[in-house]
């Protein structure tokens, strides 16, 4: 059974930095697409950032959020830094056997976690 469990959330001020992880069990994320997502409330569900043989951004975080892996420890990462009060949400990683993520949504990830708090005070 395929599980992913993020941590590293937490409260931080207006130009901080946090680093999420998203540990995985029963899964390799390898070369398959696995992305980061967030949800603010009252707003839709953002599909922050991607990798898969390359990696991608939205272009809200890009230059500032870096997402990465680790295969030996079946680890996914992203890297938040300069954070704004706006990247204020609930962070969720997920994962498929997708070769690419382009055009991927939420609902298209069969393994996905729970979600982590980040909160960015001004």
């Amino acid at each position: 059974q395929v599980q992913l469990v993020e941590s590293g959330g937490g409260s931080v001020q207006a130009g901080g930095s946090l680093r999420l992880s998203c540990a995985a069990s029963g899964y390799t994320f390898g070369a398959k697409c696995a992305a980061w997502f967030r949800q603010a409330p009252g707003k839709v569900r953002e599909k922050v950032a991607t990798l898969a043989r390359f990696s991608t951004y939205a272009d809200s975080v890009k230059g500032r959020f870096t997402i990465s892996q680790d295969n030996a420890k079946r680890t996914l990462y992203l890297q938040m830094n300069s954070l704004e009060p706006e990247d204020t949400a609930v962070y969720y990683c997920a994962a498929e056997s997708f070769v690419q993520c382009s055009g991927t949504y939420w609902a298209a990830f069969r393994y996905r976690g729970q979600g982590t708090q980040v909160t960015v005070s001004s």
